[in-house]
């Protein structure tokens, strides 16, 4: 008989969670974590650090986590602290009196869809400033009283975390969320168990959990498919933000737009608008005119009339590239049975994705947006004015400025962005309306009363803030990609708080340009040198995995940073996140941006430094193309001076350097005996006056209620009366007028060439034109446009509509009586249009034709 050795199986581990249990009189701490609301409220960060500051730390500041982790020898001791017993009293006062308030319903409701959100740094649900920005949008519906929704992903990835090898080379590490850490919880269905969503996809059916983040007073369901039922296959849908390939990239998008308005559904919530933050939500208004032509027995024409007047999608993009186009065999795969829901055709319906309909274009998410949303914005006043020109080919027939794609500048949220330190100033100098009218001028004015030593001593702590942050969270990250730990000891030792600290953090995506300051690396050696007047430089960001020019360019930064020149004086910050960027916007003299002109589409970071005192030094591009204001920053013109890229960034690196020689560095260090520079000073004055109110979300939410929701709102709501009666009109009225249209005939034109012959200000000209309408009415506009070439480029001069004089019948007598007021060289055409009444603008009806 043989003898075994051994004789074991494979353990069988089963999951058990052993959760804390908080003694009653801690209760509320557990209420407040679950609740965003503690990140924006300092008094309460400060609340849960006072329980176990290296815990918080370890947390990286999530207080969910902190409370599993306490011990309980430390709660216990809690319970009867009566001084840490009274602060949590005031600070579960002041949270439950905010979150009872009642939404303003003056207000419409809104229904906000984004691809991420950027809320904290623990909930790894966005990558960068698209979902910071949306992030700070809700904190901001919070905190007035909008009755918002909000629909996303809950990533089981997110976005990576960064660290460098030690080449300098990106690695983009992956990390699993422990959603039972978090500040979330499941949503649950009727019967009180966790509610599953179907999502039917062409062929199969892809089930989701839910997940609500209560952020503030607004309510973030997030979609997860990374379950059991779901095949191999599907559950990576919500794995990462951004990640797989591109039929990966068309599951999310038909999952965030098809099944997001299905979450909605299933909970019961109707809007007034729908509200698309960038393209990948657009398929929204797919399945919301599905929705209308089943349950409501409307038409394809009378739905979309519907569905465009409550809709609002807003592009952040600068460039056509970037913009998600799928190839229609892709596109069908997913989409194929949507055409019959709808009473359409496949090409009518793909058509309506395509900037050129007819042809074999890619489907493009933003041209689809374009074509079933009423109103367009871009994120700046200039990325409004590129969005209208990359947008033109969608409304042909009228000229880029004509166009109703419109403009919000991006702010940031105030309490999230600004340091504590400032917001104890604010309370302190400022009128106690501050916070409720902070988008107001005025209440920043009493800064100008401030002492210089006060606004300085505050700088001065936050400069030495960051610093210690940098030395404690970085030291082990360094010794371990660095090789040498001497050169890590001496990189620290140099990091200088009374230096003045320049700051860069962004996406490393090569039009961002991080490389301009390393153009002449002599000249940089000389300025962060000088020992009489020492400069830093702190650079920060990441990489999309699939950007190798972006990494390469971190690659190069980080070995210039390792040169013994550059040692201590130029540091590069991996890991860029909401905490990084909290500390560095916060702590640094300056912030510096060097985009390429005019890609960057608003540009946030800039905004956060500004709510801190922090000076911007940037390309005229994106918000700071409004926001700049002399002495009180500082700003490389918006103009390009050569066409050759290269030349570009060689004479504006030679800006830079000389504005640092000449100008800001003499000017930081112009000090007086008490350390500081009073101009400097003068400096934050101004740019907290002039500059910060104006890019607060508060503001931004403000323009986005009179500019969009308000309109959207009270149109959508006209439409709707009687049983949709005004929306079958219009649909009806468009259809008569385009059977109609190619009928129309031009019967005569009498002095057209009058207008070439007024070659004199002031000489009178006449025009007279008759149209046969074949019964059409009088819903046809005629128009005389007049150019001039500007920059190369044909501009509008100015449009003139002819007047209607006569109606014989079906034809139709237009009238112009003109005198030119300028000199100059023009061209002028003939146009007509349909019009309404009830039309929001031109581009609804997109009929043109020229005579």
């Amino acid at each position: 008989m043989k003898v075994q050795v051994s004789n074991a199986n494979s353990p069988i581990w089963r999951d058990i969670t052993v959760t804390s249990k908080l003694p009653a009189e801690l209760q509320k701490l557990s209420e407040i974590a679950k609740n965003l609301w503690w990140v924006w409220n300092f008094e309460a960060k400060r609340l849960f650090g006072s329980i176990d500051p290296k815990l918080w730390t370890k947390t990286a500041h999530n207080p969910v986590l902190l409370l599993e982790m306490v011990s309980y020898e430390r709660l216990s001791e809690l319970r009867k602290d009566a001084s840490f017993l009274e602060k949590l009293d005031v600070v579960y006062t002041e949270f439950q009196q905010y979150i009872k308030s009642e939404y303003d319903h003056r207000k419409p409701s809104v229904a906000y869809f984004s691809m991420e959100y950027g809320l904290t740094n623990i909930l790894k649900i966005y990558s960068g400033g698209l979902g910071v920005l949306a992030g700070d949008y809700l904190k901001e519906a919070s905190d007035c009283r909008i009755d918002m929704t909000a629909v996303g992903f809950m990533y089981r990835y997110g976005y990576f975390t960064q660290t460098l090898s030690m080449e300098g080379q990106q690695v983009a590490n992956y990390e699993a969320q422990n959603f039972t850490h978090l500040p979330i919880e499941q949503v649950n269905d009727e019967n009180g168990m966790p509610m599953i969503l179907e999502v039917p996809y062409a062929d199969h059916t892809v089930y989701c959990n839910v997940w609500k983040v209560a952020v503030g007073r607004i309510p973030l369901y997030l979609m997860d498919t990374d379950i059991e039922l779901n095949s191999e296959w599907d559950r990576p849908i919500t794995h990462q933000l951004y990640g797989g390939d591109w039929e990966n990239r068309m599951k999310q998008e038909y999952l965030l737009g098809v099944g997001g308005i299905l979450l909605l559904n299933r909970l019961g919530i109707k809007k007034e608008v729908y509200h698309c933050n960038e393209g990948h939500a657009a398929l929204i208004n797919a399945q919301r005119l599905a929705d209308l032509i089943e349950k409501d027995g409307l038409e394809f024409s009378v739905a979309l009339e519907l569905v465009r007047s409550s809709s609002l999608y807003t592009v952040h993009t600068p460039v056509p590239a970037g913009h998600d186009s799928f190839d229609e065999g892709l596109f069908s795969k997913y989409m194929h049975k949507f055409p019959a829901k709808l009473g359409i055709t496949w090409q009518d319906f793909i058509d309506l994705g395509r900037e050129h309909p007819g042809t074999n274009d890619k489907f493009s998410m933003s041209v689809f947006a374009c074509n079933t949303c009423q109103e367009v914005n871009g994120v700046s006043w200039l990325h409004g004015k590129v969005s209208q020109d990359m947008f033109s080919p969608i409304w042909k027939g009228y000229f880029p400025e004509e166009l109703h794609v419109s403009y919000v500048t991006n702010g940031v949220h105030l309490p999230t962005w600004s340091s504590a330190e400032w917001q104890v100033f604010f309370q302190q100098e400022f009128p106690k309306e501050f916070w409720e009218d902070q988008s107001n001028p005025k209440m920043w004015e009493p800064i100008q009363k401030v002492s210089d030593e006060k606004i300085w001593k505050i700088r001065r702590a936050l400069k030495e803030k960051l610093v210690k942050y940098i030395r404690e969270e970085f030291e082990g990250q360094w010794l371990k990609n660095q090789g040498d730990p001497s050169k890590v000891v001496s990189v620290l030792e140099k990091i200088n708080p009374n230096a003045l600290i320049i700051g860069f953090g962004r996406r490393f995506a090569t039009y961002k340009r991080a490389h301009l300051l390393f153009t002449d690396l002599e000249r940089l050696s000389r300025i962060v040198n000088n020992e009489k007047y020492p400069v830093l430089f702190f650079f920060t960001g990441k990489a999309h995995p699939a950007d190798g020019g972006g990494q390469g360019l971190i690659r190069h930064i980080v070995e210039i940073s390792r040169r013994p020149e550059f040692l201590g004086k130029i540091i590069f910050l991996e890991n860029y996140d909401m905490q990084l960027a909290k500390r560095l916007i916060s702590g640094v003299d300056i912030w510096l941006n060097t985009p390429t002109r005019p890609l960057e589409a608003s540009g946030t970071s800039g905004e956060k430094a500004e709510m801190n005192g922090v000076l911007n030094f940037s390309v005229k591009d994106g918000w700071w193309y409004e926001g700049y204001r002399p002495e009180a920053g500082w700003a490389l013109t918006e103009h390009n001076t050569y066409p050759n890229p290269q030349h570009q960034d060689q004479l504006d690196a030679a800006t830079i350097y000389g504005m640092l020689e000449t100008d800001i560095i003499p000017l930081y260090y112009a000090k007086n005996s008490k350390g500081f520079s009073p101009e400097w000073i003068q400096y934050i004055r101004n740019s907290f006056i002039q500059i910060a109110p104006f890019y607060t979300t508060k503001r931004m939410l403000d323009d986005y209620i009179d500019r969009f929701y308000t309109k959207l709102s009270s149109r959508s709501k006209f439409l709707r009366e009687s049983n949709f009666a005004k929306a079958k009109e219009i649909a009806a009225w468009k259809e008569v007028v385009a059977a109609k249209w190619d009928d129309i005939e031009v019967v005569s034109m009498t002095s057209a060439d009058e207008l070439c012959r007024a070659n004199a200000v002031n000489d009178p000209c006449t025009v007279d034109v008759v149209l046969d309408l074949k019964g059409l009415g009088n819903h046809i506009g005629v128009e005389v446009v007049i150019t001039e070439m500007e920059e190369g480029h044909q501009k509008i001069f100015f449009i003139k509509d002819l007047h209607l004089v006569k109606v014989e019948g079906t034809l139709h007598h237009y009238h112009l009586s003109n005198k030119m007021q300028s000199s100059g060289a023009y061209k002028y055409a003939f146009r007509m249009y349909p019009k309404h009444p009830d039309l929001p603008h031109r581009q609804d009806f997109c009929y043109v034709r020229w005579i």
